[in-house]
């Protein structure tokens, strides 16, 4: 083997025609090659070295993001703690805060209970108040006892300074009002005035009743001097005239006194005994005491006819010319034109508003 080796290289070296330009191809291949690979080093290199910067750059980010991970997690475990806290802190404020409001609202309570139960108590004591001086008006027949209790009700509301009864006090004025303008029969003069003429009944001359003669003395000596011009006194004339002329008429005047004469115009009166004088008057009593009875029981109807047939009897029975006479018949005559038939305000719009405001609307 070692003999054939050197005889086949021997034709290999000899110069073949074309052979340089293919030793030249092949150079200029490997050259090419070589320069390829070193690109190709120099470029790997190159890759190697970016790719080491990478590497080390993305473990320097790596250990940043592990560092600030590790802080933020700390940080995130410090929050957490401090929000456990906050919360914690604020359930406990949460907890004060509805027991403060929860203590507030039954203070509140407390006061609108008190506040409340004390303008009830007013509303009561007012509508009790009015109700009792419509039964005396009613009972007296006079105003006074309702005007007084409403005066005295507004009084009270005012010094209370409730906004909630400020209808019930509007509703008072409008009932004071009323009050004012209507017409009311005041009763206990009307009372007054029948009793004194109750009082009056036994004064009453009956008009067959025996005049004395020094009463009938001075009615004719007031008549002539009425009628009649006083006769001048003479002078001269002697006083023992003068004297017999006075007795003289003095003793025709006690004469004519003994004799009445006057035009009859109800028999029947002139007729009554003495025992059955005591029975006209107590009767005239009884009806002016019925009359009474009706202007207290508010039956004006009833006291008109009562005073009219007491008026009646009056001029039937009684002496016209006496002056206890006209006084008593003028008297009637103004009971029964003072007398109106009204009735007392109810002051409905005033229990309304109390209604109203005891219920709490």
């Amino acid at each position: 083997m070692s003999a054939r080796a050197p005889a086949a290289a021997a034709p290999a070296a000899t110069p073949v025609p074309g052979a340089s330009n293919n030793g030249n191809g092949s150079r200029l291949l490997v050259t090419a090659i070589g320069l390829v690979a070193v690109a190709g080093l120099v470029s790997s290199v190159m890759l190697w070295q970016k790719l080491s910067n990478i590497q080390e750059q993305l473990a320097r980010q790596t250990a940043d993001s592990g560092a600030q991970a590790i802080e933020a997690r700390t940080m995130a475990r410090e929050a957490a703690d401090v929000a456990r806290d906050t919360s914690a802190r604020l359930t406990v404020t949460e907890t004060r805060v509805g027991e403060v409001a929860l203590q507030r609202t039954q203070l509140e309570e407390l006061m609108q209970s008190l506040s409340r139960s004390r303008d009830e108590n007013l509303v009561v004591d007012i509508e009790s108040g009015l109700r009792l001086a419509l039964q005396q008006s009613q009972l007296t027949g006079s105003i006074e006892p309702v005007v007084a209790a409403l005066k005295s009700a507004d009084q009270r509301i005012e010094r209370a300074a409730q906004p909630r009864l400020a209808p019930v006090q509007r509703a008072i004025a409008h009932d004071l009002d009323l009050i004012g303008k209507s017409a009311v029969t005041d009763t206990s003069g009307l009372l007054g005035r029948v009793d004194d003429l109750t009082r009056q009944v036994d004064e009453i001359p009956l008009l067959n009743a025996v005049v004395p003669a020094s009463t009938m003395r001075q009615r004719n000596a007031h008549a002539r001097s009425a009628a009649e011009p006083p006769a001048p006194v003479d002078p001269d004339e002697p006083r023992w005239k003068t004297m017999l002329g006075n007795t003289w008429e003095a003793i025709t005047a006690e004469a004519r006194g003994l004799v009445r004469v006057s035009r009859i115009d109800q028999p029947d009166a002139v007729l009554i005994a003495p025992q059955q004088a005591y029975f006209l008057r107590e009767n005239l009593k009884l009806s002016l005491l019925n009359a009474r009875l009706g202007i207290l029981s508010r039956r004006m109807d009833s006291a008109r006819l009562d005073l009219n047939n007491a008026r009646t009897a009056l001029v039937k029975y009684f002496d016209p010319e006496s002056r206890y006479t006209q006084r008593a018949i003028d008297t009637i005559s103004q009971l029964q034109s003072n007398m109106q038939g009204l009735e007392l305000p109810r002051l409905d719009e005033s229990f309304t508003a109390l209604a109203t405001a005891a219920a709490g609307r």
